[in-house]
């Protein structure tokens, strides 16, 4: 079974609430737009107000999960790299080079 297929099914397994606990960030983004609907802090008056408050938190929450996006690929790319034995680390040089023999001609 491939590794796609397996976090696939892994994920159905769990709720949703399980899956949001693990991005706080979007789960406050979640209440967020929930309270928006329930109109939880009276902001909306009308449908265009709801609607412009809605998209601001969309675009919030937009930015909120890429950044988990990118955040996430990065710890995998970085455990991809250290399991990888057929790559080097970098590692800064302990000597300052050979010393100078004089003044060049």
């Amino acid at each position: 079974m491939s590794a796609h297929r397996q976090d696939s099914q892994t994920k159905r397994a769990q709720s949703i609430d399980e899956r949001l606990r693990q991005y706080p960030q979007l789960q406050k983004r979640i209440e967020e737009l929930l309270d928006i609907v329930e109109n939880s802090n009276g902001d909306a008056v009308k449908a265009d107000e709801a609607e412009e408050l809605l998209f601001e938190e969309l675009r919030r929450m937009g930015q909120d999960a890429l950044t988990a996006w990118a955040e996430r690929k990065h710890s995998r790319l970085i455990k991809e790299c250290a399991s990888r034995s057929d790559l080097s680390r970098k590692q800064k040089k302990d000597s300052t080079g050979t010393p100078d023999s004089g003044e060049s001609r």
